[in-house]
Parts: C-alpha cells; structure tokens; sequence
C-alpha cells in the first residue's frame, strides 16, 4: 500500500514547472518501520523520519554485530508529525469517514475534499 501511495504524491513548486514526486523526508509513526518501507524511501533518496520500535531494536540487538545500526532518527523533525496527526483525527470525526460505508475509492475521497472544504470554509469565517 505504501508505494501505491507515494506514487500518487505530487508536491507542489512555488514557481512554475511540474509537480516534484520525491519529498525531501516523509515522517510516519513506529507502525511504518518496515524494512520494505525503509529500503522503498532509501532506493529513492528519501529521509525517513520514522521511530524504530522496541521489539525492532530488540531483535536488532540480540543478533550482535550481524544485527546491524539502527536507523537514523531525527527526533527533532519528528516533532512535526502531530500536525498531520491532529489534521487526521479532526477528519476522523466526521460520522461520513469515519463509518466508511463507501464501496468505490472515488467516493471515499470526494468526501474527503467535501470536508477539507467545510473545514477551510469555516476556518476562513471564524478569521477576523
């Protein structure tokens, strides 16, 4: 599922010109520190911020020098995952995603925009 995803990334440029495919780093919490995830992001050149797991490290460590370093971790940059982690759980609270009665992706996510909208909406109303 993960590289399916980060195919259909696209980010943005503030001039002109295509859209770029490949982040500088992508944060993610213990749960993708997979060693497909982490060889999928180091074949194309990108950061992970990703924390490795207790048991990960457990593991890594009774193998002894086979087990190889742990990963690099920035744990300064991975305090700005919560921003995407609140905006997941304020998108959660929605009763329509949150019950996923959606059969076809392309509903699922046109509710999604539908309430990005709402939420952006409202967010400019309540500005002074």
């Amino acid at each position: 599922m993960f590289p399916h995803l980060m195919r259909h990334l696209r980010i943005r440029r503030a001039g002109r010109g295509r859209a770029r495919t490949r982040p500088d780093r992508v944060r993610g919490d213990k749960a993708y520190s997979s060693r497909a995830i982490r060889g999928h992001l180091r074949a194309r050149g990108i950061v992970a911020v990703i924390p490795e797991p207790a048991d990960q490290a457990g593991h890594r460590k009774r193998r002894g020098s086979c087990g190889g370093r742990p990963p690099a971790f920035d744990a300064l940059d991975y305090r700005g995952r919560n921003v995407v982690e609140r905006r997941f759980n304020l998108l959660k609270q929605w009763r329509g995603l949150a019950t996923r009665y959606d059969k076809l992706a392309i509903v699922y996510r046109s509710a999604v925009v539908l309430h990005a909208v709402a939420t952006w909406t409202k967010a400019l109303s309540d500005t002074p």
